[in-house]
């Protein structure tokens, strides 16, 4: 199975770039996962946030194929503990060929990104900066992968 992320935007602090990094070359241990960017929109001054989050629906849409497994990290998804994350990729490992989570723009994600998606995704009821997001999401990632693995990464 095949892991993509898709963020929009790219990850700008040094320390959020280097963990990314790292977390994203752990990963690559154990499944194919890349990190696919999407430019920031431009001269966003005149855009309401629904036509921007259209816009980057848009170009979110354009990365996906119709056989991809969706999820979005959304707030008001589905919240796992790390165990049942793991339990759940697992799942995922058997049933799907590309699976691929999305980070939104600062509005959040458009209806048709919504619609097309199969899951929405939790990381916290806590709210994190994109740039955050991003380094939880890899982090927990990795530490699902080593779960699947039985290796002592993780304990509970």
């Amino acid at each position: 199975m095949k892991t993509i992320l898709i963020q929009v935007g790219k990850t700008t602090g040094k320390h959020f770039v280097a963990g990314i990094s790292d977390y994203a070359e752990r990963i690559s241990h154990y499944m194919p996962f890349d990190i696919l960017t999407i430019p920031e929109l431009r001269n966003t001054k005149h855009l309401s946030e629904d036509q921007q989050k259209t816009a980057e629906g848009e170009l979110i849409l354009k990365q996906l194929q119709s056989s991809d497994h969706v999820v979005l990290l959304d707030e008001h998804g589905h919240e796992f503990r790390s165990v049942e994350l793991a339990g759940w990729l697992q799942q995922k490992q058997q049933s799907v060929r590309r699976l691929v989570f999305v980070i939104g723009g600062p509005y959040g994600f458009s209806p048709a990104v919504c619609q097309r998606a199969n899951e929405q995704l939790s990381l916290s009821r806590l709210t994190f900066s994109h740039q955050m997001v991003r380094l939880v999401f890899t982090e927990q990632l990795y530490r699902a992968c080593t779960i699947i693995k039985g290796e002592p990464y993780h304990h509970e």
